[in-house]
């Protein structure tokens, strides 16, 4: 069988174990719901399978053996979905660690480990491969271990019922969450992208690109944040998106670098920004037990705070080129993006209103999800911009392959989880990382930051946060960090790992479609992303940023957040009415961080000090142009 025969026999085969999984999901989501602890198998049971089909072993399409091992992997998985459907009962109403463990949970254990990180390998790669593997040998072998993380090990029938017998370990809420409802969201997002959705949200971001030189940047920010509120990826944002917007930067006269990093900052930007976050907001909310609505309305202000720092900082930048050059020409039909007019597609984004007001109204996510993903298919039965039959099919791989990719790390993570949480090192931790901190606040959230970045540069953003969730916050809960902010913080840092070097996958994307330098452009990102860096600690002490306070403290704390927003984008940039010497961008650099610091004494300093610089600035450049107008 050739190459092509292979690709086209796994393509059939995922449409069709694709089809019965959407089919099982709509059983047991509108016919026969089914217990958590029988649905998350299930789903992961189908997950993997897909993962198979998908990514084959590598050269088995020349090697029979190995194209075999696949479908006896396959094989095995359909006996263990119908091994928790047809035994639900037992396990659903067992007792934890006194109902008897038997050979076939020890089994379905065995294969189930082996097969998930198989497919871990296969998709995410060996950081997280490792990173399993080292708790699962640590709950074999911890009576081995030194210091406090020693302790008395599992035996593998104890391995066995953690692990798939209850709901602390691969069936946590992380999987559940996904299986219940992120499953639809998945769908929708790949849905309404085929169906011409997601082209009108880049559109209308494209027609900021006039013909200036800061433009095609505002662009780039601007589409990039509106396509990041539906698809939630970084990665998947920047080769959406940044094909059209870095070029054209590079035209206006950004160097490659600049170009690359604006669009990975603005990319990354869109896991952060409501309405719909990346998917590790979903998951918070189920942690927190709390609606994903005030989740997405407390990170509002945070997200304006970030996409205004990019804008006005890529304004001032082409400002400052300009200053710099005033003789630069630029042909303006270079800059110019020429796009379908965008008034008669406006109605192909009612679905993503739709699922906006469902979830903001109290719906549940799964039912705002299906319901959007029909109001998509129905929209697209309108003539005008229908899209075929075909591009449907394509549409729905994409979305089973996207489920399956989140479904993965999500159970990885349960086993790591459950590692750390039932051999008590996730107590002894936050009490070290607590003796370190003591009782400071801000040396507690420094070392939380830090943990938080080395887990997001080796990890899926999902999957850092949520081992985040087991080591960091437990200390910030002890310090009196309210709930919601302690996973806010952790969220944040995980986010900015995919622009942070040394491993910054959006920056490095970026950088490959600008034909830049991947390191210069991950720490220009990392530059241009600052305020993300900042404003966690803003909002954690003050949480009235994330509308957790009065009114009249929000407004104060969220003006002075952006006022200080524009005096650190300034000194990014460099540049306010005229390009700043290095002294002077130093004491602006002060200025914003007072500014950002939630404190009354700090804002009265910081505005002021902003207001006489600005003012000076503003004169002196005001005497520098006359003075120019008069040697002429």
């Amino acid at each position: 069988m050739d190459t092509n025969k292979e690709k086209d026999y796994r393509g059939m085969l995922l449409l069709g174990v694709g089809t019965i999984w959407l089919l099982s999901q709509l059983y047991f989501s509108l016919i026969k719901p089914i217990h958590p602890m029988a649905l998350s198998p299930i789903f992961l049971s189908f997950a993997l399978a897909i993962v198979f089909i998908h990514k084959p072993f590598p050269f088995s399409s020349k090697v029979k053996a190995l194209r075999v091992l696949d479908f006896v992997m396959i094989g095995i998985l359909c006996w263990i979905a119908y091994f928790y459907f047809s035994n639900q009962q037992r396990i659903v109403t067992r007792i934890p660690h006194v109902s008897p463990v038997l050979f076939q949970d020890q089994l379905v254990t065995l294969f189930l480990v082996i097969f998930l990180l198989e497919a871990v390998r296969r998709t995410i790669g060996w950081n997280l491969l490792a990173f399993v593997m080292v708790f699962i040998v640590y709950c074999f072998f911890g009576k081995y271990f030194p210091g406090f993380t020693r302790f008395n090990s599992f035996s593998f029938k104890q391995f066995a019922e953690i692990m798939t017998m209850t709901t602390d370990g691969i069936y946590g809420t992380p999987l559940s969450s996904t299986a219940s409802f992120i499953y639809w969201f998945m769908m929708f997002g790949a849905f309404f992208a085929a169906c011409g959705g997601g082209q009108v949200l880049i559109d209308i971001g494209m027609k900021f690109s006039n013909p200036n030189s800061g433009g095609p940047a505002k662009a780039a920010v601007l589409s990039s944040g509106l396509m990041g509120m539906v698809s939630g990826s970084a990665v998947a944002n920047v080769t959406t998106t940044g094909v059209m917007t870095i070029p054209m930067m590079k035209k206006a006269g950004y160097e490659p670098h600049q170009a690359g990093a604006v669009e990975s900052v603005a990319s990354t930007g869109g896991q952060i920004m409501p309405p719909i976050m990346g998917v590790g907001a979903f998951i918070m909310a189920e942690l927190l037990g709390i609606s994903y609505g005030k989740i997405a309305l407390s990170a509002l202000i945070p997200a304006i705070a970030y996409f205004g720092s990019v804008f006005i900082l890529v304004d001032l930048i082409a400002r400052r080129a300009t200053y710099l050059n005033p003789n630069r020409k630029i042909n303006a039909k270079d800059l110019e993006f020429k796009v379908t007019p965008i008034a008669p597609r406006l109605y192909l984004l009612l679905p993503a209103a739709l699922l906006v007001y469902m979830v903001m109204s109290g719906q549940s996510m799964r039912r705002s999800a299906m319901v959007s993903t029909l109001a998509v298919l129905a929209i697209n039965l309108v003539p005008a911009n229908r899209v075929g039959f075909k591009a449907l099919v394509e549409a729905f791989k994409d979305g089973i392959k996207q489920a399956a990719n989140i479904a993965l790390p999500t159970a990885a993570c349960g086993i790591i989880i459950a590692a750390v949480v039932q051999s008590g090192l996730a107590t002894k931790f936050s009490n070290v990382v607590a003796a370190v901190g003591g009782s400071h606040l801000f040396l507690a959230l420094l070392i939380t930051m830090i943990g938080c970045m080395l887990l997001g540069m080796a990890l899926p953003t999902v999957a850092a946060y949520l081992i985040a969730v087991v080591l960091f916050i437990p200390v910030m809960l002890k310090l009196g960090v309210p709930a919601l902010v302690a996973h806010m913080f952790c969220f944040y840092f995980g986010v900015m790992a995919q622009i942070t070097p040394p491993v910054c996958l959006a920056s490095f994307t970026a950088a490959g479609i600008a034909g830049a330098d991947s390191w210069k452009t991950g720490w220009t990102a990392f530059t241009y992303a600052l305020v993300a860096f900042l404003v966690p600690y803003a909002f954690t002490y003050q949480p009235a940023l994330l509308l957790m306070g009065s009114l009249v403290d929000t407004i104060v704390s969220g003006a002075t957040l952006f006022v200080g927003v524009y005096a650190l984008a300034a000194t990014i940039s460099g540049f306010m009415f005229r390009p700043l010497p290095p002294w002077k961008r130093a004491l602006l650099f002060a200025i914003a961080m007072l500014l950002i610091v939630p404190e009354v004494i700090t804002d009265v300093i910081g505005v002021s000090g902003l207001l006489i610089l600005f003012a000076i600035e503003k004169n002196a450049a005001k005497k520098a142009a006359k003075t120019i107008a008069e040697a002429k």
